[in-house]
C-alpha cells in the first residue's frame, strides 16, 4: 500500500506540473491610440518570453483615449496605455488614472524627454507637430506659401486647411497650446474664430485629416496639420521607394510658421487597478528596448526615444523644428484651454 501511496502521489506532482506548463498564458491588455504600430514578430518574442498574450485595443486619437480612460477608471478596460502625451499627461494625473512605474531603461532617453519624474509615463518617443503641405497642389494652382500664422487665418489660406479639434486630437491639443503661446489666449480665439470663418476645417482626429481631407489622398485641403516626421512618411511609402535612391524632395513639405509646432513626447504607463502589475512593467521596458525602438520610426513616423537608436535615410526628409518653449501656465492645465476653446470657438457665432 505504502508503494501504491508512493507512486499515486508521483502522478499527481507530474500532472500538477503538467497543468501548469499547459497551463493558459496570462492575457495582459494594452490600449493605445489608433497610430500605434509595432512589428507583430517583436510581440509574439514579448508573449513567448513572458508566457502572456497581449490585447491591443485602439482608443481613438489620443484625446478621445483619455476621455475614454476617465470614463471607465473605477472599472480599468487595460492593464497598460501607450499613446498619451505631453499635452494631455496633467489631464490623466489629475484624473489619478496612472500608477507609477519608472523603467530602469529610462536612463538611455535623454533627461530633456523625459515626461515625468514620477513615473506616470515613460517617454517611448518624441515629434513635432506641424503644418504640412501638398507641394504639387501649391506648384500647379501657383499659390505662394503661407508665411505667417497670420496668413493662415485669412479666407485666401484657412480654406486651405484642415486641422484636427485639441477636444479629441493630440496634435490638435498641441497646435492649441502652440497658438496660445504664440498669441496669448485672448489673440488665440480671434485667430481660430477668423481662421474658421475663413474655412478652415476642423476633424475629429488626425486619421480624418490626413487620409480623408489631405489632397494629397483625395481630399480639398493642400494644408493639413500632421508632424514634421510626415515628408519622408511620403517618401518611403511612394511607389518604387529605393533607400540607396532617395528622391531630391519629398512630395509633401513642412510650413514652420512661427508659432505653429509644438514638441511633443509620448510615452507609455501602467493604468491603475491593473492586475497585471508585473507585467505591466515587463511591457513598458519592452516598449523601450532596442528592438522596439528601432522598429519605431518607420512604423510611426516619430523619433525613437533612447538616444542613438539608428533612423531610415529617408529621415533626411523629416526636418527637425527650433524648439519652442511653451510657458509652464499654458502646459499646466491644458485642459482648462480645452474648455475655453469650446466655448470661445466651436460654439461662438
Amino acid at each position: 500500500m505504502r508503494t501504491n501511496l508512493t507512486v499515486l502521489a508521483a502522478l499527481a506532482i507530474a500532472s500538477a506540473a503538467s497543468a501548469q506548463t499547459t497551463a493558459a498564458p496570462t492575457t495582459l491588455t494594452v490600449i493605445t491610440h489608433d497610430s500605434f504600430d509595432v512589428d507583430k514578430k517583436l510581440i509574439a518574442a514579448f508573449e513567448t518570453q513572458n508566457r502572456a498574450k497581449v490585447r491591443f485595443i485602439k482608443g481613438g486619437d489620443a484625446g478621445e483615449l483619455l476621455n475614454r480612460l476617465i470614463l471607465t477608471r473605477r472599472a480599468p478596460i487595460a492593464d497598460v496605455v501607450y499613446g498619451l502625451d505631453n499635452s494631455l499627461l496633467p489631464r490623466a494625473r489629475q484624473a489619478g488614472i496612472l500608477q507609477p512605474y519608472k523603467s530602469p531603461l529610462l536612463s538611455r532617453v535623454p533627461a530633456a524627454y523625459h515626461l515625468s519624474e514620477d513615473g506616470l509615463l515613460n517617454t517611448v518617443d518624441y515629434g513635432f507637430v506641424a503644418l504640412n503641405y501638398d507641394r504639387a497642389w501649391f506648384e500647379k494652382n501657383s499659390v505662394p506659401l503661407p508665411k505667417s500664422l497670420d496668413d493662415l487665418k485669412t479666407p485666401t489660406y484657412a480654406k486651405l486647411t484642415v486641422v484636427q479639434s485639441p477636444a479629441t486630437s493630440s496634435p490638435g491639443l498641441a497646435f492649441l497650446l502652440a497658438t496660445v503661446n504664440h498669441y496669448g489666449e485672448t489673440g488665440a480665439w480671434q485667430w481660430w474664430r477668423a481662421a474658421r470663418q475663413g474655412g478652415m476645417k476642423v476633424t475629429r482626429g488626425w486619421s480624418d485629416a490626413y487620409y480623408k481631407d489631405f489632397t494629397r489622398n483625395g481630399g480639398k485641403y493642400p494644408i493639413v496639420l500632421s508632424y514634421a516626421s510626415s515628408p519622408a512618411a511620403e517618401v518611403f511609402y511612394a511607389d518604387g521607394f529605393n533607400p540607396t535612391k532617395l528622391p531630391a524632395q519629398s512630395p509633401t513639405g513642412n510650413l514652420f510658421l512661427p508659432g505653429s509646432t509644438y514638441t511633443q513626447l509620448e510615452g507609455v504607463g501602467i493604468l491603475k487597478g491593473t492586475k497585471q502589475a508585473a507585467l505591466a512593467r515587463k511591457f513598458v521596458d519592452f516598449m523601450l528596448s532596442a528592438p522596439v525602438q528601432s522598429d519605431i520610426p518607420t512604423r510611426m513616423w516619430i523619433y525613437p526615444a533612447v538616444k542613438g537608436t539608428p533612423l531610415n535615410p529617408v529621415f533626411t526628409f523629416a526636418q527637425e523644428p527650433q524648439p519652442t518653449t511653451v510657458k509652464a501656465e499654458i502646459a499646466a492645465n491644458p485642459q482648462r484651454l480645452v474648455d475655453a476653446w469650446v466655448t470661445q470657438v466651436l460654439r461662438a457665432r
